[in-house]
């Protein structure tokens, strides 16, 4: 019988062999393989799903869409990819993305590297080689010089610890993971868990098939109403005409996203001003209410200003009173958790088939058989729906067993909050690289913006790897600490903090609660990643084969 480790060996050796490994193809995925073909280096993308698209892929949830207008939700490094694709609606739903996403991977030819059906469990880097080491639930195994990991920040749906949950006799759907084939869920009795953004899109669409829709709320959120409606021709062709002068100027605002930013406080005018231009982008709707005035994530009294505005709106909406009363959030400022914006979700529950049931005074109990109990209430339910959200920035990350030098593991190092160099790298773990990781814009943006800024950063540093012919590239455990350090300053001069969000990983359990985005923005984080770059790469040790360990230690 030959010895296992003997075995694993030569499997390691027949292994294929790439410059480059991707895991994910989600935009940051493909994005990443296109540009590593530009610069003539072999590379592979390893995905879980059968198709591309990301988080897209799998939230096939009724409602589901970009809260991001699809004119800017979309790639800007291809010219003619812009002005050939037309989107249908202001925001794109589910399905028009997964298209776009396709038809991306079409046009530039990426199937043919992209290996689906291919969870990645574990990655080693092998000191003495220099080589990434990376293995599929298939029993796959690859090499490369350099692995990107491209997880995608909502990409690990987060699966409640209900007890009982095992026991329901009926359908169970999770928004993050919803099934490929069509559910028809017409005339059932439901339970939605959760009211975050998939909550509050998912919940009018389930309204409309139920016989009753019981909503179950821990925790109530602010949301906008998206004023959804279809693309209308002469803002596209508006678009169209001056896209890369659109996408210049959004990169220079904090969110990536090209928009109207008041710059006076909103302490600083009238009530009746202030009145005005909060139903002026009521009105409006989108996300972008919260760029009324300059103060708004940084003053407590400017944000309460906006705050009651919406409360006033909920009370308006909702023909019940105790019900406009649960709806209304008290406990935390306007968007300092992800503001969300809707279709019709509060008139939603005028609806008579509509229960909302308030998690906080009636605890949830338990799952059984045909229902739960929250309170001294048992609900009867056909099909539980768990819009419970994801274990965001890092729980992609967590699944995969990560291993750096001196055989540690990410989720060692990572054990009390994640320590990046500018969201881009982690000490201890030299050519891996991350999109859009904790303590980058990430998610406090248009994530597309973040995806290329981040992709095209990383192709910057390998084409110069490349050119110099250097082995490795690690950021340095000072330069980590210096830049956490600034990330967590960043957080305390806001009022993101003031929150119990999914930003601060809080909906896990068990996970430190550490603020993980950078709050800086886009214009400062990239000139903070451009400025480290042409500074010859500033807190990253470059490394040649023949340059020594002690040397490396030396300077980390």
């Amino acid at each position: 019988m030959q010895n296992t480790d003997s075995l694993e060996q030569r499997s390691m050796i027949e292994a294929p062999s790439f410059d480059v490994i991707i895991v994910g193809a989600g935009f940051a995925g493909m994005y990443m393989l296109h540009l590593a073909r530009e610069l003539g280096l072999t590379a592979t993308v390893l995905e879980t799903a059968p198709g591309v698209g990301g988080t897209w892929f799998w939230n096939r949830y009724p409602g589901a869409r970009c809260d991001v207008e699809s004119m800017q939700y979309s790639y800007s490094f291809c010219e003619e990819l812009q002005q050939e694709w037309h989107w249908s609606e202001r925001y794109a739903s589910q399905p028009e993305i997964l298209k776009y996403a396709n038809h991306v991977a079409n046009r530039f030819d990426l199937l043919r590297d992209i290996r689906f059906n291919s969870r990645v469990e574990s990655a080693i880097f092998h000191e003495g080689e220099d080589v990434w080491q990376v293995s599929t639930d298939g029993g796959e195994h690859y090499r490369a010089k350099w692995c990107v990991m491209a997880t995608g920040c909502l990409s690990a749906a987060q699966r409640p610890n209900i007890p009982g949950l095992g026991t329901f006799k009926g359908e169970i759907y999770h928004t993050g993971n919803w099934p490929q084939e069509p559910v028809d869920l017409t005339g059932r009795k439901i339970g939605a868990i959760g009211t975050g953004s998939s909550g509050i899109q998912v919940v009018p669409e389930l309204a409309k098939l139920a016989k009753h829709l019981y909503v179950f709320q821990r925790t109530p959120n602010f949301s906008i109403p998206a004023r959804n409606q279809p693309m209308d021709s002469a803002y596209e062709t508006e678009w169209k005409q001056s896209y890369a002068q659109r996408r210049t100027a959004a990169r220079t605002m904090p969110a990536g996203i090209f928009t109207d930013i008041g710059t006076k406080s909103a302490l600083a005018v009238s009530a009746d001003d202030r009145l005005l231009e909060y139903e002026r982008r009521w009105a409006a709707g989108g996300t972008g209410f919260t760029g009324a005035y300059s103060d708004l994530l940084k003053d407590e009294d400017a944000n309460s200003t906006a705050a009651e505005f919406v409360r006033k709106k909920i009370r308006e909406v909702v023909t019940d009173p105790a019900v406009a009363t649960l709806l209304a959030p008290v406990d935390h400022p306007i968007g300092s958790k992800r503001i969300c914006a809707d279709t019709n979700y509060f008139s939603t529950f005028n609806r008579q088939n509509v229960t909302l049931v308030d998690l906080r005074s009636n605890p949830l109990q338990e799952v059984s058989e045909n229902g739960l109990t929250a309170g001294s209430q048992f609900y009867e339910l056909d099909t539980l729906v768990l819009a419970t959200g994801f274990d965001a920035i890092t729980g992609a990350l967590s699944k995969i067993d990560i291993v750096g030098r001196q055989a540690l593991t990410l989720k060692e190092k990572w054990r009390d909050g994640p320590n990046t160099y500018l969201g881009l790298m982690t000490s201890g773990f030299p050519n891996l690289f991350i999109v859009t990781g904790p303590g980058s814009p990430s998610v406090l943006t248009n994530v597309i913006v973040a995806i290329e800024d981040n992709v095209k950063w990383i192709a910057d540093c390998l084409a110069h790897l490349k050119t110099r012919g250097a082995e490795t590239i690690e950021a340095t455990a000072s330069a980590e600490e210096g830049w956490m350090e600034h990330v967590g300053q960043a957080a305390e001069g806001t009022l993101y903090t003031k929150a119990k969000s999914w930003y601060l990983g809080v909906n896990v359990p068990g996970k430190p609660a550490v603020f993980m985005p950078y709050v800086g923005g886009v214009p400062t984080y990239q000139k903070i990643c451009e400025e480290v770059a042409a500074d010859g790469y500033k807190g990253f040790v470059i490394e040649g084969r023949s340059e020594s360990l002690s040397a490396r230690q030396a300077v980390g």
